[in-house]
């Protein structure tokens, strides 16, 4: 059995602030939980240090891979976690969503998201995480 995904914002909740739904309802068989994922790549070396974009490129490069590697899509996403270490990247983080999200999600509906302003990652270089979970 796939699983069940229903994407949806509630009338009594309002429009979303930017490019995600407010619910998520899953009936699924498994779970994909994805650890936030940074900007690193296979060789463990940091990719885009002190360019916001690159990293944020990368960093949902490295949610796809790690999809593709359960069989799962951007599809089977069910929520995303967003951790920046600077709120002034907020705008570029939305223009990458409203830019890259009708590509990974044609139909439409964008997974819940949780954006967190922290005071550093794992490595100073790193300006933004992305934790995911998946349905499938």
């Amino acid at each position: 059995m796939a699983a069940d995904i229903n994407i949806y914002n509630p009338d009594e909740l309002g429009p979303p602030m930017g490019q995600y739904t407010h619910v998520t309802r899953v009936k699924a068989n498994e779970f994909l939980f994805i650890a936030g994922m940074l900007s690193g790549d296979s060789a463990g070396n940091i990719i885009g240090a002190g360019d916001f974009d690159t990293q944020t490129r990368q960093v949902f490069k490295n949610i796809e891979a790690a999809l593709k590697s359960a069989g799962a899509s951007w599809g089977n996403v069910v929520q995303f976690t967003t951790y920046l270490v600077h709120s002034q990247d907020i705008p570029k983080f939305m223009e990458f969503r409203l830019r890259e999200f009708p590509k990974m999600f044609p139909n439409g509906k964008y997974p819940p998201n949780t954006m967190l302003m922290i005071d550093r990652l794992v490595q100073e270089p790193f300006l933004v995480e992305v934790q995911t979970i998946a349905a499938i």
